[in-house]
């Protein structure tokens, strides 16, 4: 691929220091709140509005969102628990504040939410699955808290159907020494609208997996957080979006390291095709003067697949200590690249055959690191689908049905 490159990788030891665009300051001075006059309409030229397409999602910024927009249906593992719970539940708003006006719309919204819990010791000997199916297009809040307790281990997908318009809050909370994979498919149908505020803490030694998949939907925007609140925790972000003509998915992701001796990973890739796709992705890491020996890095990458797509890609890290293991950051977003087509071409593969290869292998390696076998094939299905797309659009020919 023919790529716009940075990176910025190496173990800091001089004092303060910060990479990327943070124009608002500090993420450790962003408002956070559950109230909601904290926290104004967006007019776009905020900071962390500036990609968005405030516009198409100003339904899910009012002060009353309705309830009854999608069906939640829960298939658990033997060992784990769910629960549905009224918005008072002392276990709600754990995973932190909201930090944008449809994370705290959506909190103040709600009133219910589906609590997913895997006991303390619990090993699950199966996929927890989450499925929410959009029934109508009333704009609607939803509310699911995952709660790994202590050496707990499990696998929850939750999995986004339907048409909806849809402003969610997922919060996570990985107790000490649990194992939690969580995740996120939105298969949306094309008119959707889904906001999605996901709030995650890590305990002393635990690991949280976080997947986001992104294909279907009109606008979808996800805002993944994860604090550490003990050391030895671990946080492995992995994300795949494919985007299509004048869809626009968002990806802004957010880890706080404010704790000694923890590791976070983040790997994004996408693919983008068609006139008016746009894709965002903006990874934020804050190193706070506390934490010491933490070692973390953030890639991400984009495929851009036809004329007319646009892709923005801001990873940001901002170090407050010079006393840390290793930081860094690399995006690159790149056309489809005629050498690596040519060069199968000229072994005997059809053109067809060769740009699927091409892109297969863009994405192999983060298909392989979900680890859940029944989103790898649905996924492997998804890109599939979408290559007949694009083929569509370069040959004139109609895509399969």
């Amino acid at each position: 691929m023919t790529a716009t490159t940075t990176d910025h990788s190496r173990a800091v030891a001089d004092g303060a220091h910060s990479h990327g665009l943070v124009p608002a300051g500090s993420r450790a001075e962003r408002v956070t709140s559950f109230d909601l006059a904290d926290i104004p309409v967006p007019s776009g030229r905020e900071e962390e509005w500036r990609f968005s397409p405030v516009a198409r999602l100003q339904p899910l910024f009012a002060e009353t969102l309705a309830s009854d927009g999608v069906t939640v249906t829960v298939e658990a593992a033997p060992e784990v628990k769910v629960e549905t719970v009224a918005r008072d539940d002392a276990r709600l708003g754990k995973a932190g504040k909201p930090g944008d006006r449809t994370a705290v719309s959506a909190w103040n919204a709600v009133t219910e939410a589906t609590v997913v819990t895997v006991p303390a010791e619990a090993v699950a000997s199966d996929v927890t699955s989450v499925r929410i199916d959009g029934v109508s297009k009333d704009a609607t809040a939803q509310h699911l808290l995952v709660h790994a307790e202590r050496h707990s281990e499990a696998v929850v997908v939750i999995d986004h159907r339907g048409d909806a318009l849809l402003n969610q809050t997922v919060e996570v909370v990985v107790e000490d020494g649990a194992q939690l994979t969580v995740v996120s498919v939105q298969d949306w149908a094309d008119g959707a609208v889904h906001a999605a505020a996901h709030r995650s803490t890590v305990g002393r030694d635990a690991r949280l997996k976080h997947v986001v998949v992104t294909f279907g939907g009109d606008v979808v925007r996800i805002t993944p957080d994860a604090t550490f609140t003990a050391p030895g925790g671990e946080v492995e972000m992995v994300g795949l979006y494919f985007a299509d003509a004048d869809q626009h998915q968002e990806h802004r992701l957010f880890v706080d390291h404010g704790v000694p001796s923890c590791k976070s990973r983040v790997t994004y890739k996408g693919a983008l095709q068609g006139s008016g796709a746009h894709t965002v992705w903006v990874g934020d890491v804050l190193i706070q003067a506390e934490a010491e020996d933490t070692d973390t890095y953030e890639l991400n990458r984009n495929l851009v697949l036809t004329d007319g797509a646009r892709a923005d890609s801001v990873p940001n890290l901002e170090i407050e200590t010079g006393e840390i293991a290793g930081a860094g950051h690399a995006s690159a977003t790149g056309r489809f690249d005629d050498e690596q087509l040519f060069y199968l071409m000229a072994r005997g593969i059809p053109e067809t055959d060769a740009r699927r290869l091409v892109v297969r292998g863009f994405f192999a390696e983060l298909i392989d690191e979900i680890g859940v076998a029944s989103v790898e094939e649905r996924l492997l299905a998804s890109i599939e689908a979408e290559l007949e797309k694009s083929m569509s659009v370069i040959t004139g020919a109609p895509a399969a049905e």
